[in-house]
Order: structure tokens, then sequence, then C-alpha cells
């Protein structure tokens, strides 16, 4: 056998080894999809190479796991989510896929499915007496949208297709396994600017509603239209159509935190996403979506999140990945609200959050993600667990 042939097929059956040890992602039943958290980003630096990709595949499946109870757990019971801080989430693993990866010496970089063994799962939130909804919905049409209401430039006036970030971040979301799975498409050409804007005014929306879904062929149709407010430093969002919940409108705006709008962005797909599982989810688990078409995100993210106390603290890092990583727990963990990140700098981010029982509970949360986060005398210090 040639060398070149030898060292190809070493190279597949190490890679072959390595799958066989995460286990294969097998074809799940329709049931139990939800339970595979799919296109997950991981990346680790250690000592070696080897060393890099056993953490980041730990890593990563802790945080899908986060991300799984988040997807099936009701809004409204997210703080009983933390009595499962001591479970071990790769004795729930059914399979790794690896979807791509490149590495150094002492990085690993990834984006993965990672599936967990349903019944087992659904045993333990059972046995915990947590409540949980895995059976996904029919599937709703999202339309991402930009809208700049000073241009009256392109075929629909002030809305245009998604570009750029928000048009780039819709398919890397986890849109068919969600407990709302969504179908991402382009604006239809026959919808013009005036079916867009009675969306903004209740007078006009249940109009707009049925252009929609006549446009489609299906009632289930939402538009999510991206408004950036330069001035007010803030980007406008508004979610508005029908989905497997009913009819509903939300409007949200969030902070452009030191001008970083691709994070920005990247933040209210996420928490838009949210907001159609949990309307479903509220359906689904005893809870009721309001009575009145079109009122504000029932079940979702902004009806439910607690006030909280305000958090100040100064997040300290080693560099972009680090920072990437910080900031993807302070997004995932349950009930930390109203996010504010001020000044960025090479080695520090000043923060504020929202977190019921302030600083102290705030702690004892973070700790459970491997991230410190103490009192230096007046000053809260938040750095990863070495």
């Amino acid at each position: 056998m040639h060398a070149t042939m030898m060292t190809a097929l070493l190279a597949v059956l190490t890679i072959v080894a390595a799958l066989g040890a995460a286990g294969p992602v097998s074809a799940k039943p329709a049931a139990d999809r939800t339970y595979t958290i799919a296109n997950y980003p991981v990346e680790a630096r250690a000592a070696n190479a080897v060393a890099a990709k056993e953490t980041a595949i730990a890593d990563g499946q802790k945080a899908a796991f986060r991300s799984l109870l988040k997807r099936i757990v009701p809004v409204t019971s997210y703080r009983d989510i933390e009595r499962l801080a001591a479970t071990d989430p790769a004795t729930l693993i059914d399979g790794v896929a690896v979807r791509s990866e490149r590495n150094s010496a002492t990085e690993y970089i990834a984006n993965l499915d990672i599936s967990f063994q349903a019944a087992e799962v659904r045993d333990l939130l059972t046995r915990q007496g947590i409540p949980f909804v895995d059976t996904q919905a029919p599937a709703t049409i999202i339309v991402p949208l930009t809208r700049d209401a000073k241009s009256a430039a392109g075929p629909a006036g002030e809305f245009r297709a998604a570009s750029g970030a928000w048009g780039t971040i819709w398919p890397t979301l986890d849109l068919a396994n969600s407990v709302s799975p969504l179908k991402a498409e382009v604006l239809k050409p026959e919808l013009g600017p005036d079916t867009l804007r009675g969306l903004y005014d209740e007078a006009t929306r249940n109009a707009s509603v049925m252009t929609l879904a006549a446009a489609y062929g299906t009632d289930q149709v939402v538009v999510a239209i991206a408004e950036v407010d330069t001035e007010g430093r803030k980007v406008n969002v508004l979610l508005a159509g029908q989905d497997a919940a009913g009819p509903f409108a939300l409007k949200r705006a969030y902070r452009l935190n030191d001008g970083d709008l691709a994070y920005t962005l990247e933040l209210a797909a996420v928490v838009s996403q949210g907001v159609l599982e949990g309307r479903w989810k509220a359906v689904n688990s005893g809870g009721a979506v309001a009575a009145a078409p079109y009122a504000a995100d029932p079940g979702g993210y902004a009806a439910t999140s607690p006030a909280g106390d305000e958090v100040a603290f100064d997040a300290q890092f080693t560099g972009q990945n680090e920072w990437n990583a910080m900031r993807r727990v302070l997004l995932e963990a349950p009930g930390i609200d109203d996010i504010r990140i001020g000044t960025v700098s090479a080695g520090n981010a000043s923060v504020s959050v929202k977190y019921p029982g302030g600083g102290p509970a705030l702690a004892q949360v973070l700790a459970g993600y491997g991230i410190s986060l103490t009192d230096t005398g007046g000053l809260w210090v938040m750095r990863q667990g070495r």
C-alpha cells in the first residue's frame, strides 16, 4: 500500500475513533428532535492540541445542555434549572457530530451537533419536578428584514431583505430543532411597504397579517424587522405576525453596547427566537397566551424575566475568545436580565445586569459556569475560572 494511502487511512481511522468515543449522532425520532443542539460553537486553548479539543468538547457539552434546558423548560421555571447544577451532561450525551473544525498546536475551534438522550433528560426533569415542553410546534416562516425609515430606495421602500449581521445570524441559529421551529424565507416581491408599515399600527395590523398569510400560503408567518437607531444608540426590533400560539406583535429595543452592532443584532435574533419558543411553551405548559390578539410577548423573555437587583461589575479577561465566552454565559444563564455593556478595552469591560438577589446570588450562579464573581471592597469583579 502506498505511503500516502496509508496516511489517509490512518487519518480516517483516527476520526472514526474520535467520533466513536463521543458517540455517533443517530437519526432521532421526530418526537426527540428538540434534544439536539445543532451547530454549537466551541473553542478552547490548552498546553497541546489534544487537551484543547478535549476541553472544548467537554465545555461545549455543558453549554449545550444549558441551551437544551432553556429550550424546553418554560421561562417561568428557569430558576428551577439551578437545581440541576450538579448534573454531569456527559452522562446524558447521545452523540456528537463535527460540522467544522480547525486547530493549532494549542487551540481548538469547532461547530458541533450535540444530541442528548431524550428519555434520560425527561426522566431527570420529571424526578426534579421541573416542567418541560419538548413537543415541536408546527413550523413558522420567519422573514428577517431591515428598515431605514429615512430611505425610499429599494423595491419595498424603507424595508429591505436582511443583510449584514441581521441576515447572516438567522441561518446559523438552530431553527429546525427548536420547540417552535422556524423556516427563514426572503420577502415576497408582492409585499409592499404599506403592508409592512401596517404591522406597526394596531388599526391596520390584522389586514397586514392576512396579506402576509396570502403571500406565503400559510397563516404562520412572522416578520422580524430590525431598525438601527444610531442617535439613540439602540436597535429596535419588531416581531409581528402569527405563530403556532396565535397572532402577536412585540416591539423591543436593544442597547448598542460600545457600538458593537453585530453583537447587538446577534443578541436580538437569539432573544427573538426565545420569544417564539416561550410563546409555544406557555400554551403547552398550562400557561395562557394573552386573550387579546397582538398582546406583547406572552410567555416570552420580555414578559417573564424578573426585574431583579442591579449588579455592576468589571469583567476581566485575557483575550477576545475569553470575553466572548463570558458574554455567552451572561446571555444563557437563567434569570439574568437587562444586560448593559459599557466601555470595552483589551482586557476588561464595564458590565451591569439585573439579577434577583443581587451580587451574592449572581456569584453562585456564575460559579456553576466556571466563572468567579467576587466583591473586592465595593467593586464586583468577574473572571474566568483558571
